[in-house]
């Protein structure tokens, strides 16, 4: 069995204004502490019994996410990195395929990024830098509140190629405030200058649990929430991507990933796969098989209940036979490859074919023996084609 393991780094220089995550701005004097916090949880819990189910596994893939990981200072994330080689081992070549060599991913913005910086990440042993552009045109990032620029990306990414990163991923996000067609055209076109190995395009959420969208839901004019493009611009313009990408060589994947062959997410796969991984740090989650929990969201918490040997866990949650379901089709769906229908029926004893109906008549999923999958041209409604699929309770066979 191999593991997956995410590493959670709360910080940042300055909160986005689209961002809904339990991230925040904190005085630096409180990243090193931090650090520590998460050496100390990983010894702890691999010389626990909770893991029992998981002894023997082969950690194949981390990642560290946020916030912002290249915030801490390189010794602090080799450390935690070196926390995790000696509580848990890594796979090397000596125990696996060459092939299978961990992937080691940090989360980075472009303007957080030097020589020095990549040149210790490399000796860390991360191999795998996930690089938070954005966008490329200036006045979509000063409104969504970035602290980088168009120029940045380019450095960053000059540096990281020097550096030897071979695995670089870039986000892009469509829907951003002041974003046309023309904007986002030139964004596309950019990124594949570069050309990433990976590249991943979200769709921007309008919701309360951040500034933007609240101040969008209210009708306001602040972070230039009037801004925003339609939803069909938004569509039209991940669509757009979609063609563009595909004529570059990148595989689409999952809804919004893309990578060059051989350059999947192996860490995010774990996700869609419904595949064993474990979290330390504020607001990390973790997954057994069986079990999720999480820790607690405030870091100044977390770190204290790891100082004074408490259990820094928020909620420990049994999944249920139904909840296991829901996710299989959920994150299954997510995946271009769709889910094999028949196994997940066989699997859980119950009968999908009729409520999967209505939906192939409309066109929304496609059914190819029993492969079923999101219809390509309808991967922008994904989540209401998801609400009509669990609305309602599974028939048993």
């Amino acid at each position: 069995m191999n593991l997956g393991v995410y590493i959670q780094v709360p910080f940042c220089q300055t909160k986005c204004t689209y961002c809904n995550f339990h991230t925040g701005v904190v005085a630096r004097e409180k990243y090193k502490p931090y650090a520590g916090a998460v050496c100390r949880e990983i010894s702890a819990l691999a010389s626990s019994s909770e893991l029992a189910p998981l002894r023997g596994a082969t950690i194949d893939s981390v990642y560290f996410g946020g916030g912002t990981p290249s915030l801490l200072e390189p010794a602090a994330l080799a450390n935690i990195l070196n926390s995790l080689r000696t509580s848990f081992g890594l796979a090397t070549c000596e125990m696996k395929s060459c092939s299978l060599i961990p992937e080691v991913t940090l989360e980075a913005d472009p303007e957080t990024i030097t020589t020095g910086k990549a040149a210790a990440w490399r000796a860390a042993g991360f191999n795998r830098i996930s690089l938070g552009a954005q966008s490329f045109d200036d006045r979509e990032l000063q409104a969504a509140g970035r602290m980088h620029r168009r120029a940045d990306i380019f450095a960053a990414a000059e540096i990281l190629r020097a550096a030897g990163f071979r695995n670089i991923s870039m986000d892009l996000i469509a829907g951003l405030a002041h974003q046309t067609r023309a904007s986002w055209d030139e964004s596309v076109a950019r990124i594949l200058d570069v050309r990433p190995e990976h590249t991943s395009i979200y769709m921007l959420e309008i919701d309360e649990g951040s500034r933007l969208g609240s101040e969008s839901l209210a009708g306001g004019a602040r972070y230039s929430a009037r801004e925003i493009p339609s939803d069909d611009a938004m569509a039209e313009y991940y669509d757009t991507a979609c063609v563009q990408l595909a004529r570059a060589g990148y595989e689409h994947y999952e809804i919004s990933n893309w990578g060059l062959p051989g350059f999947r997410s192996r860490h995010n796969l774990k996700y869609w796969r419904r595949e064993p991984y474990i979290g330390f740090g504020a607001g990390a989650h973790s997954f057994d098989g069986a079990r999720r929990w999480s820790n607690v969201h405030d870091s100044t918490r977390y770190v204290t209940c790891i100082e004074q040997g408490m259990s820094s866990r928020e909620q420990v949650e049994s999944v249920t036979p139904e909840a296991a379901l829901e996710e299989e089709l959920f994150l299954g769906l997510r995946q271009l490859e769709g889910i094999d229908l028949a196994l997940i029926e066989r699997k859980y004893k119950v009968r999908l074919r009729e409520r999967i109906a209505p939906l192939r008549r409309d066109g929304f999923v496609e059914l190819d023996g029993t492969r079923l999958r999101l219809a390509p041209d309808r991967l922008t409604v994904s989540n209401e084609v998801f609400v009509e699929l669990l609305g309602q309770g599974m028939e048993r066979a």
